[in-house]
């Protein structure tokens, strides 16, 4: 360009019409652009707002199925409790009546009665620890998307919401 070129009316200079067709396009469709780019954000957050529903919502089901495993396991425990004082009452009763046969088949009871509360205690155990699991499994999503990138978060969620049918089928069937 010449030292000259700027010489002359505004309005005949290309630069002119250049900055003007940018003022025109932005006074015209800058509005609709604004109008589009909050939508598309206000969707973003709504998602992200449901999905966060969707986990506590998941929490509180694996805090009631806690809860549920904690009081049935408490109740096996007391049942136990029962039998094993039953079977000791028993034990002592024919302890003193019974013969040598007899004193066989009270250890034959107590060992059944054992084995009954052994087997309820690994049931409890197995179920409070299938809970305690998925709740640490929700904490430990929680406390890792708290510390992830925008990019690293929407591909953890992107893989925890493609899990959720499996989940879900697994839930159903135990």
């Amino acid at each position: 360009m010449e030292i000259g070129a700027f010489n002359g009316p505004a309005w005949t200079h290309p630069v002119f019409f250049v900055a003007v067709a940018f003022v025109l396009f932005f006074a015209l469709f800058g509005a609709k652009l604004w109008a589009v780019m909050v939508g598309m954000l206000d969707g973003h957050a709504e998602r992200i707002k449901r999905e966060l529903s969707e986990a506590a919502q998941l929490r509180r089901e694996a805090e009631a199925m806690l809860a549920e495993a904690r009081s049935e396991r408490e109740l096996a425990l007391a049942q136990a409790q029962r039998t094993l004082e039953f079977a000791k009452d028993e034990a002592a009763r024919v302890a003193e009546a019974a013969s040598l046969d007899a004193t066989a088949a009270i250890k034959r009871r107590e060992q059944m009665a054992t084995d009954r509360i052994n087997a309820a205690e690994l049931a409890a155990i197995r179920d409070v620890r299938a809970a305690a699991a998925e709740v640490a499994a929700i904490s430990a999503e929680r406390l890792i998307s708290q510390d992830l990138t925008p990019e690293a978060d929407a591909g953890l969620l992107d893989r925890a919401i493609a899990g959720l049918p499996a989940a879900f089928a697994t839930q159903r069937a135990a």
